[in-house]
């Protein structure tokens, strides 16, 4: 483009010196003084000229029609260019907004998730906490239980008590009784119950052992006389015997 204009510059340049050689070659021919060959000369180098020059003036209108044409193309390219750039930056400007937008649902977004996580670990933190307290209860009750165990296991192993301490405890209320004093009561209650229970069932073992050797001496008794008596069945001696001693020694034939 800007080899075209300073074409057409020249142009323009080389016709404008024409023109001011046309017009002093008009000026300085003469009229009187030239023959007739000369003014043909003149004549026919006036019309090459002229020729020259109208050719360079069209050349130079062609360029002016050309370089409007441009001017116009270059205008309508800047036109769309303007609109194209325009297009952009609305564009750009909702991309913007969009971002932003965007931007502040994510700080949103993660301000609510921060929130919610903080709360949550709060939340962890303090059923943590519950559990560490509950287990350190936990804990300190079940010293005290052993502890608790421990001084019934030592109290208990001495549960035996006299009739005189027997009878003074059971005087008082069981309100007023310790677990050890209870127990120490009721043990002694099942115990001599049991132990009264055990010398009545010795004394009735007694009884029935002396009744059965009682009966074990009438046995060898009576066996005695029956075999006495059988003996002498058998030799033919007759002999008296009581109603008992009879019933035996039928029985004791009647199993020989």
């Amino acid at each position: 483009m800007s080899h075209r204009s300073s074409k057409a510059i020249k142009k323009v340049n080389a016709s404008s010196s024409l023109e001011s050689e046309d017009i002093s070659l008009e000026t300085t021919v003469p009229t009187d003084d030239v023959s007739s060959s000369e003014e043909r000369e003149g004549t026919v180098k006036i019309t090459k000229q002229l020729i020259e020059r109208k050719e360079l003036l069209h050349n130079l209108q062609l360029l002016k029609i050309e370089l409007s044409q441009k001017n116009l193309m270059i205008d309508n390219l800047k036109v769309e260019y303007l609109t194209k750039i325009e297009e952009l930056e609305e564009k750009l400007n909702d991309a913007i907004h969009q971002k932003q937008l965007l931007s502040l649902r994510l700080d949103s977004q993660l301000a609510l998730q921060q929130e919610d996580a903080r709360k949550h670990q709060a939340l962890m933190k303090q059923e943590m906490e519950t559990i560490l307290l509950r287990q350190k209860q936990l804990e300190e009750t079940n010293h005290q239980l052993r502890e608790r165990a421990g001084d019934i296991r030592r109290s208990l192993r001495d549960l035996e008590l006299t009739d005189e301490s027997y009878e003074k405890l059971k005087s008082l209320s069981e309100d007023q009784l310790s677990i050890p004093e209870y127990v120490s009561v009721r043990f002694y209650e099942v115990v001599h119950s049991l132990r009264k229970e055990l010398s009545d069932l010795q004394m009735k073992k007694e009884s029935l052992t002396e009744e059965l050797n009682g009966y074990r001496s009438q046995l060898k008794c009576l066996t005695e006389v029956c075999s006495s008596y059988l003996v002498l069945q058998k030799s033919g001696i007759r002999t008296t015997v009581s109603g008992t001693q009879s019933i035996f020694i039928q029985v004791m034939a009647c199993r020989t």
